[in-house]
């Protein structure tokens, strides 16, 4: 994991005060947190009852929390086939067997549906907490495509909340701040996605994970990285 200086985000950009910018090469992403970010290794149950691995930034701060939780979906063939290896199949049952026709879309325990899906099943763990919807949206960041939910809590404070899917990671940003507190929408339009290099990736066009990445709308080095 490296620790690195934002050269350049957006023209005229100004950091709020006690905000730092984190960059993790290794994760692949870029955002702005209010303190330097704790990291808890932890896991994620998927729809299909898979277990992947995951790591949790967060920042507790007198004025919210703040947390981003990046879930690594890339190996999602290998932990799907082991998970259903044990399990006692009926003959020619689906999940369980490869080379149908369904399993072709399907995947070995359903490991492509689960990881194509990741971002709805995601959504789905915050429609079920006990508060407020007040907006539910398609968004994109640098045309990687991903979901916004608002929520009021009983308390009143505000949830923020983006996921987004890239190169088999669901990313998931969560700010929960005190009633009438501002901080969340910068958190969330802060997020970058970067290359093994450092680098902003900034398609130009809609990219859905399952497709092949598109082409870059910029030239890389204008959106470089440099460690400081």
């Amino acid at each position: 994991m490296r620790f690195l200086g934002l050269l350049m985000l957006w023209p005229g950009f100004v950091l709020a005060q006690g905000w730092v910018e984190y960059a993790n090469v290794e994760e692949g992403f870029f955002a702005n947190f209010p303190g330097e970010p704790k990291v808890e290794e932890t896991t994620w149950e998927s729809e299909y009852e898979a277990t992947f691995p995951a790591r949790v930034y967060s920042v507790d701060t007198d004025r919210g929390r703040y947390s981003m939780t990046v879930i690594d979906y890339r190996d999602a063939e290998r932990i799907h086939t082991e998970r259903v290896r044990d399990r006692d199949c009926p003959p020619g049952a689906e999940t369980c067997s490869g080379g149908t026709a369904v399993t072709a879309n399907t995947g070995i325990g359903y490991w492509r549906v689960d990881v194509q899906a990741s971002m709805v099943y995601g959504a789905w763990q915050f429609l079920q907490r006990d508060a407020e919807v007040t907006h539910f949206m398609w968004n994109n960041i640098d045309f990687v495509e991903g979901l916004q939910l608002y929520l009021t809590n009983p308390d009143h404070s505000r949830t923020f909340a983006s996921l987004y899917l890239h190169a088999d990671r669901l990313y998931i940003l969560e700010a929960t701040t005190p009633e009438g507190v501002r901080g969340a929408g910068l958190f969330q339009q802060s997020l970058v996605f970067l290359d093994e290099e450092g680098n902003r990736i900034d398609y130009d066009r809609i990219h859905h994970n399952s497709a092949p990445p598109p082409p870059r709308l910029r030239d890389a080095e204008s959106y470089e990285y440099l460690e400081c």
